[in-house]
């Protein structure tokens, strides 16, 4: 099931899925982390978040964070839990984030993958998502799709 994130209920489970499956996959230095972790609840009440559980009240086991900038799609994070990998939840996830993106009006989606993150960057080709540019300082691929 696929429901709009509960901040009190669903935080401490997202913020786990960050620890464990994108934080190994950075580049970036451990003070730049600590920054970074910081910013988290701030990020998570400035966009959208959707959440993945097997029913309404169950734990999390994946989600996606995504914000609107005009006519962008700003992917901002998607993290499924190990378990519940290759049963198509992270493209579940996509597709509800770029149907209520297009819905609003959104011409193109972006996102920013790790430099060392084969998986990441091929399960957006995948999705339709091209490279655009490698960004060095934060050592990672900006990837774009146009609809």
């Amino acid at each position: 099931m696929i429901r709009y994130r509960k901040p009190g209920q669903d935080d401490a489970a997202i913020l786990q899925l960050i620890e464990s499956q994108l934080v190994p996959l950075s580049n970036l230095s451990p003070k730049e982390l600590d920054t970074i972790r910081k910013d988290i609840p701030t990020r998570l009440r400035r966009g959208v978040t959707l959440v993945a559980s097997p029913n309404q009240e169950g734990n999390i086991i994946a989600f996606i964070h995504f914000m609107l900038h005009g006519e962008l799609l700003y992917i901002d994070m998607l993290a499924v839990a190990p378990a519940a990998q290759r049963k198509r939840l992270g493209i579940s996830l996509m597709k509800h984030a770029e149907g209520f993106a297009l819905s609003r009006g959104c011409k193109r989606a972006k996102v920013m993958v790790d430099l060392g993150n084969q998986k990441g960057l091929s399960f957006y080709q995948k999705l339709g998502y091209s490279i655009i540019r490698i960004i060095t300082p934060n050592q990672c691929y900006e990837m774009e799709k146009i609809w």
